[in-house]
């Protein structure tokens, strides 16, 4: 028996990838990391505008040395 999935590939036009991928986004994103000897810091911040709505995210992470 042959337990390998098989993939089915076809070809797809820009126009219909735009209708199935959600069409198209503007993205923005910004950060900051800050280092010392003891510890060091970062953030981010993220935003996905499209004509469907707007996400936004935000990370913070800190490591000890």
């Amino acid at each position: 028996m042959n337990f390998v999935p098989q993939v089915a590939t076809t070809e797809i036009s820009d126009a219909d990838l735009d209708n199935v991928s959600g069409g198209l986004a503007v993205a923005g994103s910004g950060g900051l990391f800050i280092e010392t000897p003891i510890d060091s810091v970062a953030s981010d911040l993220l935003a996905v505008a499209t004509p469907e709505g707007v996400t936004a995210g935000v990370g913070f992470h800190t490591e000890a040395h």
